[in-house]
């Protein structure tokens, strides 16, 4: 497994899966063309482009090029890395036929085909021995007063406040955020300046 600085977009579950068992980032689902309406889930991915970069790792379909692109104008070209694979025909075990062009998607092609696309495609990889910072767990927004207990949603409003981030904001999608853009200490004292 490598880590790497930049977060990767792709278009769906499967693809997260399978990213996440190569690659030590955070991994971000556009969930197909329900980017194109999901203004949250977009700036969330503007503001993890400005803090960290983004890579695009869509199917190399029609469709995964109408994702790709509106993504690229969507976010400034300095904060975008585009990786690619190649067109591959096939179809995914899980499913019972292919996809119209009959080519396998992300989450079908090998291993060594992903992380040679992301290698090509110039991504920061982190080679200091330093231990990832300790990820944020729903535990942890529950026991901060973030979520399932009394006055949490409030609680959590506040957060998204001091964080500029949109009010409509799912405690699932402000968890993700915060596990790209910070780390544990920094949430923890965050949540102590609000309660001053």
């Amino acid at each position: 497994m490598i880590r790497i600085k930049e977060a990767i977009i792709v278009e769906g579950r499967y693809d997260v899966n399978k990213l996440k068992q190569l690659v030590d980032t955070i991994v971000i689902e556009t969930g197909g063309f329900s980017i194109f309406n999901n203004k949250e889930k977009l700036q969330l991915i503007r503001q993890i482009a400005q803090q960290r970069g983004i890579l695009i790792l869509t199917d190399s379909d029609g469709a995964g090029f109408v994702i790709r692109n509106y993504l690229k104008g969507a976010i400034p070209k300095e904060r975008v890395r585009h990786a690619y694979i190649p067109q591959i025909e096939g179809k995914e075990r899980r499913k019972s036929k292919g996809s119209k062009e009959g080519t396998l998607g992300v989450e079908g092609v090998p291993d060594q085909v992903i992380l040679d696309s992301l290698y090509r495609a110039g991504v920061t990889v982190i080679t200091d021995s330093a231990p990832a910072h300790q990820p944020i767990t729903k535990a942890d927004f529950y026991a901060w007063g973030l979520s399932g207990g009394k006055g949490s949603a409030v609680r959590r409003q506040e957060l998204l406040k001091a964080l500029h981030l949109p009010s409509h904001m799912t405690a699932n999608a402000l968890l993700e955020f915060i596990n790209a853009v910070a780390d544990y200490e920094q949430v923890k004292e965050l949540l102590q300046c609000i309660d001053e």
